[in-house]
C-alpha cells in the first residue's frame, strides 16, 4: 500500500499508509500526519486522484524534492519530501520500520540542533539588541558541537572582523585573533563551503600552515554564513586538545544550523543599520530643519536668513507666493523667534469667512450689535494683544473693510461691532497672499496705502518646481511623518517615484505634495511608494522637449515679453534685443501662421 516513512531529528522513523483521497501534513495535532517539527505551519497535503499521488504545499509555502524546491509535485516510488526538519520517504509498497543505531544517534544529535536552533529563534522574537543575539548564537553553536571555543567573524567590505569570541564557560575571549587559523579561514572564504579538520596537525593540506603549527591546532570546524550567496562571515569552532572532535555529522548539522542563522543574523544586522541610517536622516534633517519649515536650496536659504533679520523686529510683513508653498509656517516662525514668542500667535483667514462676519470676527462685537449677537464676543485683534495676528488671504479681503483694517494698525486702537468705546491693542501684523497686490490696486480691489502699511518687508516664498531637491527632502521627511501617524508599513520610495516626484511641476506646492503623500501611504500595497501610488503617471508629468526645441521655446517667450514691455514697437524691440529688426519680422510671422497674436505696433 503506498505510503510515506516519516524521519525527524529526535524522533524514531514512523510510516502513514495514504489510504484517504487527501492526507494533511503539519505540525498540528488534528493533521493526518503530525510533523515533530514547531517551524512547520499546517496546510502541506497530499492528494490522490485515482492513479498518481501529488503533494501541495500552502500559500508562499515550499518543501524540497530531489534538492528542488516546489510548492506542488506528482510523487514516484523512493521519492524524498523535505518539510523543514522532516524526511517523507514516498513508497508505492509496504516497508520495515527498522531503524539502524547510527541513524538513531545522529537524529538525536539533529534534534540537539534544531532545539538550540529554536531557543535562539525565540530570542530573536524578545531580544533587539545586536551584541546580545550574536553572543547567544556561538553559545548556542559551541554547545551543539562540544567545542570549547568558537568565533562569530564577521565581513565588513574587505575585511573580516571578529565579532564574538566565546569560551565554554560562556565567557568573552581576550585574545581571540591570535587563536584563529588563517589558512583554514581563507579556505572557507575563498570557497564559501564549509571545512572540516579532524586533526589539523596530521591534515596534509594543513598540518604545515603557521597558524596551525604555532596554535597546534586539533580539531577546527569552520562554516560560512551566506545570504542569498552573499557572504555575511564564517563560524568558526575548534578544541585545541580532542582530536577528531568534529565528524562529518557534526558538520551536517552546523551547516543547517548556520544556514538558518545567516538568515537571523542578516536580518539583526539589516535592523541595525536601519537604526544607524534613521539616526543619520534624522541628523540631516535637523540640518535642513528651519523651525517647521525644511529646505536646503538657495532660494529657501536667501528666506531663512531674512526671517532671522527680521523676526526680533516688530516691523509688519507681508508674505506672497503660490498657494501651498507654507506662508503660514513662515509666519508662525517669525512669531517664535520674536520677543513675542510667549504671547498669542492668532491667525484668520479673509477669504473663507463671509463679508458680513468678518469685521466681527476681526474686532469682535457687543450684545444686540446685529441678529444673533446674543454676547459680547472679542474679536482676533483682542484675542492676539500682546502677541502676533496672521491676516491669510489678505487680498482677499473687501475694500470697504480695508478701511477699518488700517486705523487699527495706524492707531493700534480697535472698536467692537456695535460698540463706541476704543479697545488698545498691541500687536505685530503679519499678512500673506498668493495674489498680486499691485494688480488688485491697480484694479480698485486693494488700497494702496494699507499696501505700503502692510508691506514694509516683503517676503516672497519661492514656488515648490524651483527648489530642487528640497522636494525630495520634504517627500521623505512627509513620508517618514504619516507613516508613523497612520502607523503604515510604507518605508520609502521607489527611484521611479523620486524621478517623478522631482519631474513634476507641482501647481499646489507643499500642500499637494502632502496630499499626495498621504494617499500612497494609505493606498499603497507595497513597502516601497511608486508613481502610481503618487498619481504621477507620464500623462501628469511635463513634456520633455528637446535642447533645439527648448531654446526656440525660450526665444520665442522671450521676445513676446520684451514686444509686451515696448508695447509692440518692434523696432525699439530688435534693439533692446540686439538684433536685426527683420529677426523680429519674422518671429512675428512665424507666431501669425501658428495662429498666435502677439503685441502689434501702436498706432
Amino acid at each position: 500500500m503506498p505510503s510515506l516513512r516519516l524521519t525527524a531529528p529526535g524522533h524514531p522513523p514512523t510510516v502513514y499508509h495514504l489510504h484517504k483521497k487527501i492526507t494533511s501534513i503539519g505540525s498540528g495535532p488534528d493533521n493526518d500526519i503530525v510533523l515533530p517539527d514547531p517551524l512547520v505551519p499546517d496546510g502541506f497535503a497530499v492528494h490522490f486522484d485515482g492513479q498518481t499521488y501529488t503533494v501541495f504545499a500552502p500559500k508562499k509555502t515550499e518543501f524540497v524534492v530531489n534538492g528542488k524546491k516546489r510548492s506542488k509535485h506528482k510523487l514516484t516510488h523512493d521519492e524524498r519530501v523535505v518539510i523543514g526538519s522532516c524526511d517523507l520517504r514516498f513508497t508505492m509498497v509496504d516497508e520495515a520500520q527498522a531503524v539502524p543505531e547510527e541513524e538513531a544517534a545522529n537524529t538525536i544529535a539533529d534534534l540537539d540542533a534544531y532545539t538550540k536552533l529554536y531557543e535562539f529563534s525565540d530570542k530573536l522574537m524578545h531580544t533587539r539588541d545586536l551584541s546580545e543575539l550574536l553572543d547567544a548564537l556561538m553559545d548556542a553553536v559551541i554547545q551543539i558541537t562540544n567545542a570549547d571555543k568558537g568565533f562569530l567573524i564577521l565581513l565588513e567590505g574587505e575585511t573580516l572582523d571578529v565579532k564574538v569570541a566565546r569560551n565554554l564557560n560562556r565567557e568573552n575571549i581576550a585574545d581571540a585573533v591570535t587563536q584563529l587559523s588563517d589558512s583554514i579561514i581563507a579556505k572557507v572564504v575563498r570557497s564559501r563551503k564549509p571545512v572540516i579538520v579532524s586533526d589539523a596537525m596530521s591534515d596534509d593540506e594543513f598540518a604545515g600552515a603557521k597558524s596551525v603549527m604555532h596554535l597546534k591546532v586539533s580539531s577546527v570546524i569552520c562554516v560560512p554564513l551566506l545570504d542569498r550567496g552573499r557572504l555575511l562571515g564564517i563560524i568558526y569552532v575548534g578544541n585545541d586538545s580532542i582530536r577528531d572532535l568534529f565528524q562529518e555529522t557534526t558538520l551536517r548539522v552546523l551547516t543547517v544550523f548556520a544556514s538558518q542563522a545567516a538568515l537571523i543574523v542578516a536580518n539583526a544586522l539589516h535592523m541595525n543599520e536601519l537604526k544607524h541610517d534613521n539616526r543619520r536622516l534624522n541628523e540631516r534633517l535637523e540640518q535642513y530643519r528651519f523651525g517647521e519649515t525644511v529646505g536646503t536650496s538657495p532660494p529657501m536659504q536667501q528666506v531663512f536668513r531674512k526671517v532671522e533679520k527680521i523676526a526680533p523686529t516688530d516691523i509688519s510683513v507681508l508674505i506672497t507666493g503660490e498657494t501651498g508653498t507654507g506662508k503660514e509656517l513662515i509666519a508662525r516662525e517669525i512669531h517664535n523667534r520674536s520677543p513675542r514668542a510667549g504671547k498669542p500667535f492668532v491667525t484668520i483667514n479673509c477669504g473663507a469667512i463671509p463679508e458680513n462676519l468678518l469685521e466681527s470676527e476681526l474686532f469682535g462685537h457687543v450684545k444686540g450689535a446685529f441678529t444673533g449677537a446674543v454676547a459680547n464676543k472679542q474679536g482676533k485683534f483682542q484675542a492676539a494683544d500682546g502677541g502676533t495676528l496672521f491676516l491669510d488671504e489678505i487680498g482677499e479681503m473687501p475694500i470697504e473693510l480695508q478701511v477699518k483694517l488700517l486705523r487699527a494698525i495706524q492707531e493700534k486702537v480697535v472698536y467692537r461691532v456695535g460698540d463706541t468705546r476704543p479697545e488698545n491693542v498691541d500687536i505685530r501684523i503679519l499678512a500673506a497672499t498668493n495674489r498680486d497686490l499691485e494688480k488688485e490696486i491697480a484694479g480698485g480691489r486693494f488700497r494702496e496705502d494699507l499696501y505700503y502699511r502692510l508691506n514694509v518687508v516683503n517676503l516672497e516664498l519661492p514656488p515648490l518646481r524651483v527648489r530642487g531637491d528640497d522636494v525630495l527632502v520634504i517627500a521623505r521627511y512627509l513620508l517618514a511623518r504619516y507613516s508613523r501617524e497612520y502607523d503604515a508599513k510604507v518605508k520609502g520610495l521607489s527611484p521611479n517615484a523620486a524621478v517623478a516626484i522631482r519631474k513634476h511641476a507641482w501647481p499646489g506646492n507643499i500642500r499637494e505634495l502632502e496630499n499626495r503623500i498621504k494617499k500612497a501611504i494609505v493606498l499603497c500595497e507595497s513597502t516601497v511608494i511608486g508613481p502610481d501610488d503618487l498619481g504621477l503617471t507620464g500623462d501628469v508629468l511635463p513634456q520633455i522637449l528637446t535642447l533645439a526645441d527648448a531654446k526656440e521655446k525660450f526665444q520665442r517667450e522671450y521676445i513676446n515679453e520684451v514686444l509686451a514691455l515696448n508695447n509692440g514697437n518692434r523696432t525699439k524691440t530688435a534693439r533692446d534685443l540686439g538684433v536685426d529688426p527683420r529677426t523680429v519680422f519674422r518671429h512675428l510671422e512665424k507666431e501669425s501662421e501658428d495662429g498666435e497674436q502677439p503685441p502689434s505696433d501702436p498706432l
